[in-house]
């Protein structure tokens, strides 16, 4: 299959309704009857999500990558992981805690959880919504060690070693891989990550699975070896301002996300280098190519291949995104 008939991708979104789900996340993106929903988390773009449009459609993600290679991913990519999609991103907002949990490295994930497919996760969530008071957990208060956190576990404890970041609206909280971390309830957020879906649980608030009525499972071996221990970085990151309407919010050598403010046409280009992944979380508009266009509503998010080239954003009137890329 030639590669100029790569064109920009809507996915079919998966929807997973975890046991801390609830109606939040469903009412911030327009969907039917929200106050029903369990809804937790939307898989916007990941490599098992089905194709939708286009001569294309039907085929998952990973199908199209295997297929195109660097020509949708990009050359970065293609020498880090061969054919493969590498990003997740997904929205997320919990009606409870999620679990206290932590995430494998590539070095770790690539070693014991091969079989999996799955690379490590370093991730980072920007703030689209958040109550007065929300909190996110990340990392340790003080630097403790594994069995400070054995202690606090049997005692009951552990929160009190862990540490509450306040988050806003427009914050960015970056959350490396082997970091402890939690989303609280009160936000809504979008989230950019490694492909992975290796979760390490520790703590999880004696919470019991709804199907078998047992204890969910905790992972304390495997979180106990990729844990870091020492002081955490701070939480927020200062986003860069690179010109009015564009701001850098993190960079790291797994992936970049923008914030963009579009109130005119915009003219853009791919690099070789890297896709773009377009995410609207206000307002509406289309992007169009010399082959055609496609119009993108809240909450919509389309994957523009390395190797398209020219591609315009017509915002209507007004749109802010997120760019993913890596």
């Amino acid at each position: 299959m030639s590669v100029i008939e790569l064109y920009p991708l809507l996915t079919q979104a998966r929807y997973v309704e975890p046991i801390w789900g609830g109606p939040q996340l469903a009412r911030w993106l327009h969907l039917p009857n929200p106050e029903q929903s369990k809804l937790g988390e939307v898989w916007q773009v990941y490599d098992q999500n089905l194709v939708v449009n286009g001569s294309l459609a039907g085929q998952t993600l990973a199908e199209v990558t295997s297929q195109f290679g660097p020509a949708l991913v990009g050359t970065t990519t293609n020498e880090r992981y061969g054919h493969d999609f590498p990003l997740l991103l997904k929205f997320i907002a919990a009606a409870q805690p999620l679990s206290v949990q932590v995430h494998p490295d590539d070095a770790y994930a690539h070693t014991h959880e091969a079989a999996s497919g799955f690379h490590g996760k370093t991730e980072a969530w920007y703030i689209l919504e958040a109550e007065s008071g929300a909190e996110v957990v990340h990392g340790f208060r003080d630097a403790t060690t594994r069995q400070a956190c054995e202690a606090a576990l049997a005692a009951g404890t552990l929160p009190e070693l862990l540490r509450q970041v306040p988050v806003s609206a427009g914050d960015l909280v970056f959350v490396p891989a082997k970091t402890i971390h939690a989303i609280n309830p009160g936000v809504v957020l979008f989230e950019i990550q490694q492909k992975s879906d290796l979760t390490y649980r520790v703590y999880d608030y004696d919470r019991r699975d709804a199907a078998t009525g047992l204890p969910r499972q905790l992972h304390l071996e495997q979180a106990f070896e990729v844990l870091d221990f020492a002081a955490t970085e701070p939480a927020l990151v200062d986003p860069m301002q690179i010109n009015p309407n564009v701001r850098l919010l993190v960079r790291c050598p797994f992936f970049s996300l923008e914030h963009w403010q579009l109130n005119s046409i915009q003219s853009l280009s791919t690099s070789v280098t890297s896709f773009d992944c377009w995410t609207v979380i206000n307002g509406n508009c289309s992007l169009g190519w010399s082959a055609g266009s496609i119009e993108l509503s809240h909450g919509m998010s389309v994957i523009v291949p390395a190797q398209l080239g020219q591609y315009q954003l017509y915002p209507e009137p007004s749109a802010e995104l997120l760019r993913a890329y890596v």
